[in-house]
């Protein structure tokens, strides 16, 4: 080689895993940096962009940090200074390393909105000599808000690289039998916990605006047939499909979650299990907004049993799930 020439790494493969991001902190600078970033894609808010900006600025990004903040501080880790979606994260990207990488496949993880952020993580692969990049959008159901801006991020990443890797996205994977088994597992786990039998199952999966789905979205149709595919193979309990998280005046993907544990335990349903398919982690929407506000919603209209099932995590069956999608697409 011609000693002039840069030296360059090349030969390898990284895997990276990709979540949808968390704040910094929960002090109200760091909320405020991260809700900016995410209500700011065009794909979460599909409204015209410049009148959108002066009501995000002037509006939200001036009242709903401080409520979000609260929210955030009910559930972070604070021995380790993390939200669990950033600890159990990191938990799945370091089990999955340590079963599969070896000097040429790297496995690491980045999140859509806030740090460590798409681009640093893209850049060192690449700097380490990464040639082909596996992405892995961590969202068993696609949707544009999420995976399809996950890929609208790293694509316009390498539009600046000047020497770009091969780029694999993994699909979405909402009837994955390791997924549904893995599902199932943690609702006959938790069943066996409790010294009560639910009158029902809820799962409920983060919503999207109704209009959305009218575009053409699929989000809604693979929600149902991952509680389709539950249903099939756990059936003692009966389990509808509810979305939560809605954001904004307009109309959003229904039956309502919050709506829909207000008003059962007026139809009899007094005891409940909630499962949340739709989240590989959990997150501030399932520990605070479903395991502490839905519960108390849910009692405070009559309710006298309330569980939430843990989200998949980093648990065994969870890091089988995700190695074995890594491995399908290796290639």
């Amino acid at each position: 080689m011609n000693k002039d020439h840069p030296q360059i790494k090349y030969g390898k493969t990284g895997v990276l895993l990709i979540n949808l991001g968390t704040p910094d902190s929960t002090n109200w600078w760091d909320i405020r940096k991260y809700l900016k970033e995410f209500l700011s894609d065009n794909r979460v808010i599909e409204v015209n962009p410049f009148l959108w900006q002066i009501i995000l600025n002037l509006f939200i990004l001036t009242f709903r940090p401080s409520k979000t903040a609260k929210a955030y501080k009910e559930i972070w880790m604070k021995d380790l200074n993390k939200s669990p979606l950033r600890f159990y994260t990191e938990m799945q990207a370091q089990k999955i390393s340590q079963r599969i990488a070896n000097n040429n496949l790297l496995v690491d993880f980045a999140m859509r909105y806030g740090n460590p952020s798409i681009k640093s993580k893209i850049e060192q692969m690449h700097n380490k000599g990464c040639e082909k990049l596996i992405i892995f959008p961590l969202y068993p159901q696609y949707a544009s808000p999420t995976t399809a801006t996950v890929c609208d991020e790293v694509y316009r990443v390498l539009m600046k690289m000047r020497w770009q890797p091969a780029i694999q996205i993994i699909p979405h994977y909402e009837s994955e039998p390791l997924y549904i088994d893995a599902l199932v597992k943690s609702i006959n786990k938790k069943i066996k916990e409790i010294n009560w039998e639910p009158d029902l199952i809820v799962a409920s999966y983060h919503g999207i605006p109704k209009k959305y789905f009218e575009k053409g979205d699929p989000y809604h149709c693979y929600c149902q047939k991952t509680t389709r595919l539950i249903s099939e193979k756990f059936k003692q309990v009966k389990i509808i499909t509810t979305f939560q998280s809605r954001f904004g005046p307009q109309e959003w993907l229904q039956p309502y979650t919050d709506k829909t544990l207000e008003t059962l335990p007026a139809e009899g349903i007094k005891k409940i299990l909630v499962i949340s398919p739709g989240f590989a982690s959990d997150c501030v929407e399932t520990l605070e907004e479903i395991s502490i506000q839905g519960k108390e919603s849910f009692e405070k209209s009559g309710g006298e049993k309330f569980e939430f099932i843990p989200c998949l995590n980093d648990n065994e069956d969870h890091i089988n799930l995700l190695e074995h999608l890594i491995n399908k697409n290796i290639t």
